[in-house]
């Protein structure tokens, strides 16, 4: 019998990408999803999942669910018996938390004491959270490691991710959690068939930078050239979703070793900056990718990359993929879907 993991926001980004890694691990993932971030499908499931199923050939169970819901989350657990849950499903947007702070606090942080009061009526103890490095604030030293003083966050967004994991932490009296840090996630699958597709005008640079090269916008603004950085523009720990993803597999078998309460960074411990990505993604492309250099944004921090030994060391894991590697499997994927997944899918 496979083991079944509940995936909370698995039509999303990340969520996806781990399911995938699942299902080629040998689990049973059930997924729940409310599309706040995700593009429908047939069947009213989500298109990244239906390309899953089609690149896997494999059936995903789905169900259309908003953690807000505590009746239809006790119905699924009802329903099935879980070893343990991955947690994704969120708000997640900096900006939008800075000017909607209340919808960010009900939605993260009721809907996550939602999952946690079935779970523990469940007896389901096991727990995978997708945390942020967002969590660290101003970094006070590079590279960041695990006990780098957290709850300094600059905005909502990060507080919600920081309240979160203490809520998770005082609940680990008797549970077993894995608390993941993500850096940067960038990339896609190799199929090319799943990848980002934000809704809107993207809030992360690389979505950016590859509609500018695709010729769905304009330009690339760059916000601020003059930070104490090499070339002054900021840098970050960008880190492959696929890697990120069995960093998730790899937190899952921690769980067995009744681990308690642990967290890691999920990163590759590089930091590159602006222009060195805008750089990668002309030469995966081909293209050129016009930028112009705008004023900085307040709450961005110059620079920030992590220590990620921790995980190598507990976790056995560590990333692989390199910037080229990621800029092609991101080229691969808004080349083939210029618009992402509503290409091709009829829905409203």
């Amino acid at each position: 019998m496979r083991q079944k993991i509940l995936v909370t926001g698995g039509g999303g980004y990340i969520g996806s990408h781990c399911v995938v890694e699942l299902i080629e691990a040998g689990y049973h993932p059930v997924v729940i999803d409310n599309f706040s971030n995700a593009v429908r499908g047939e069947g009213d499931v989500p298109e990244s999942l239906r390309r899953i199923e089609k690149f896997l050939k494999t059936q995903i169970e789905f169900h259309e669910l908003d953690l807000l819901d505590k009746p239809g989350l006790e119905k699924i657990f009802k329903k099935h018996s879980f070893y343990a849950v991955m947690h994704f499903a969120g708000l997640k947007a900096v900006g939008e938390s800075v000017e909607q702070p209340l919808r960010y606090y009900r939605v993260n942080l009721t809907g996550t004491i939602n999952l946690l009061e079935v779970m523990q009526s469940h007896g389901v103890r096991n727990l995978v959270f997708s945390s942020s490095a967002t969590v660290y604030g101003d970094p006070q030293k590079l590279p960041i490691d695990e006990q780098h003083p957290v709850g300094g966050c600059t905005n909502p967004y990060g507080k919600t991710k920081y309240f979160i994991e203490e809520m998770i932490r005082d609940q680990c009296t008797d549970w077993n959690a894995v608390l993941l840090r993500y850096f940067n996630p960038i990339g896609a699958h190799i199929s090319g068939q799943i990848g980002e597709d934000p809704q809107g005008i993207p809030n992360n640079l690389l979505p950016y930078v590859a509609q500018v090269a695709v010729g769905r916008r304009k330009h690339l603004n760059v916000f601020g050239n003059d930070y104490s950085t090499p070339d002054g523009t900021g840098v970050r720990d960008y880190i492959h979703v696929v890697d990120l993803a069995k960093g998730h597999i790899a937190a899952v078998r921690k769980l067995k070793d009744n681990c308690g309460c642990k967290v890691y960074n999920l990163g590759t411990g590089t930091g590159y900056s602006v222009l060195q990505m805008v750089n990668a993604m002309e030469k995966a492309s081909g293209r050129k990718i016009a930028y112009q250099i705008a004023p900085r944004r307040s709450g961005d921090v110059a620079s920030c990359y992590a220590d990620p030994t921790l995980a190598e060391k507990e976790l056995g894991w560590k990333a692989e993929y390199g910037l080229e590697r990621m800029c092609e499997d991101l080229w691969r994927w808004q080349s083939q879907n210029p618009t992402g997944f509503s290409n091709g899918t009829h829905h409203g």
